[in-house]
């Protein structure tokens, strides 16, 4: 695991921008096609924004989710609210690209084994995506893997239906499809994320973020966040 540690959360936003742009131009000449996952997180809504201006082979990526609440759509709520606004309002990859997780729909189980699916039509059976974002929670949730739901013991299925957590049930990816993807780039930010930063840096399997494979992974923090871990 590498860990960078910025000023703040604006070069933060800026500097996984263009790790992400970088990442989409070398999978599109190397494989044709570049499978992104999206967290939310307001640093991220920042980080999309700086994307649309980068140069990415948009015809080339899919856009899947990590996460989302089980709200309706257009609900503050939702990530995917955030991400057409920071994002999708100023890009235009293909509409067969776009993969929303289905939380509108009344068979929640039905949506998630097709979202499964959906992922393995894209990324290969089992699903290896190219590069899966990540946020850090201040009780160490990453996802929607939230410490104490049975979601974490999920070892089959690469999408998964948490209990309620803040008031809404989530869908989330879970390990298995997590620790397959080429590159995981976490972004973290805020000082109230020091603890868990330090203890997800030591791969601290007592709570859900430290629990994801650390190789090829990258840690995005500003000072905040970093608190005593130092520079690399």
């Amino acid at each position: 695991m590498k860990i960078e540690i910025l000023v703040d959360a604006d070069q933060v936003a800026h500097r996984a921008a263009e790790f992400i742009a970088a990442e989409a131009r070398m999978a599109a000449e190397a494989r044709g096609r570049f499978s992104l996952a999206l967290s939310g997180g307001h640093t991220p809504w920042q980080m999309l924004r700086v994307l649309a201006d980068l140069q990415v082979p948009w015809s080339a990526v899919h856009l899947f989710q990590v996460d989302e609440r089980v709200a309706p759509a257009g609900d503050s709520d939702r990530n995917l609210t955030h991400i057409r606004d920071s994002l999708l309002s100023k890009v235009a990859p293909a509409p067969s690209h776009l993969h929303p997780m289905p939380v509108e729909e009344g068979d929640l189980s039905a949506a998630t084994a097709r979202y499964a699916a959906e992922l393995a039509t894209v990324a290969g059976a089992p699903a290896v995506l190219d590069l899966v974002h990540l946020g850090l929670g201040p009780d160490g949730h990453t996802a929607s893997l939230v410490p104490g739901d049975s979601v974490l013991d999920v070892v089959s299925d690469d999408v998964a239906l948490t209990g309620v957590y803040q008031g809404r049930r989530r869908m989330t990816l879970t390990f298995p499809i997590l620790d397959r993807a080429r590159r995981v780039m976490w972004v973290v930010t805020g000082s109230e994320k020091a603890e868990m930063l330090a203890r997800l840096r030591n791969a601290d399997r007592s709570i859900p973020a430290g629990r994801v494979r650390q190789h090829q992974a990258l840690i995005l923090a500003d000072r905040a966040a970093a608190g005593s871990l130092g520079t690399n």
